[in-house]
């Protein structure tokens, strides 16, 4: 059995020359939930961008038993559900039926089976009847649920999001938390949101400067304010 995500001795550099990720080791197990926690300029969204090949640092990324290189890159692609911080980076199409058909139809699948993903991710996240809505019209808290019907549609091993809950009211938070609790799926999630992390994510992995400076159970390392304090974090 593979790990759904294996990181060994990660480093990047950007082209201006600031290193990024200094030797970043990290193994997730199939359905583990995982939380991605640190300062801004971390490394976290540089590491998750390594994840499906965007970035392309020195070491190794195996992702769903995958090398992440340029040969694997549709099939890793196919596994791992990206979520982005702002999901109008996501959101192109005229309706939110083709944006969240649009993976499946990538893949090559017939118009049936597509339709039939996209009816399964929209009841998943809540949003069924927004299926002939334009994407650009729906609030923050919508978007964000389309866009991990869009992952979902095309049925990943592996959901990654950069933070989820940002820009939301109370209200929407908190009816994506519970989404995010429903799903039955190895989810590794960047996030400010201490509150979150607390209550969906039994590991919490922090990071600063661009190493893992901790890496254990969210209680045990949350209940360590000299840590949290050390690299930015709040208890909540």
């Amino acid at each position: 059995m593979h790990h759904s995500i294996e990181i060994e001795q990660l480093y990047y550099s950007y082209p201006d020359g600031h290193q990024a990720l200094r030797g970043v080791s990290l193994h997730v197990e199939p359905c583990e939930k995982v939380a991605l926690v640190g300062p801004n300029g971390a490394g976290k969204s540089t590491l998750i961008l390594h994840l499906n090949g965007i970035l392309n640092g020195r070491g190794q990324v195996r992702v769903a038993g995958l090398p992440v290189v340029k040969e694997n890159l549709g099939k890793i692609r196919a596994r791992v559900g990206m979520v982005f911080q702002n999901p109008d980076d996501q959101l192109f199409s005229p309706t939110v039926y083709d944006d969240v058909a649009f993976g499946p139809i990538y893949q090559g699948l017939p118009q049936e089976e597509v339709r039939q993903r996209v009816e399964k991710a929209l009841a998943v996240v809540n949003m069924s009847d927004y299926l002939q809505r334009v994407s650009h019209h729906l609030s923050v808290g919508e978007k964000k649920r389309i866009a991990i019907a869009t992952v979902l549609s095309m049925d990943p091993e592996i959901l990654i999001l950069d933070e989820p809950t940002a820009g939301l009211d109370p209200r929407a938070r908190r009816s994506l938390m519970k989404l995010l609790e429903n799903l039955d799926i190895t989810m590794l999630v960047s996030s400010h949101d201490m509150l979150m992390v607390r209550e969906l994510f039994p590991r919490m992995v922090i990071m600063d400067d661009g190493c893992i400076v901790a890496d254990g159970p969210t209680q045990e390392l949350m209940a360590d304010e000299a840590l949290l304090n050390a690299h930015g974090l709040e208890k909540p």
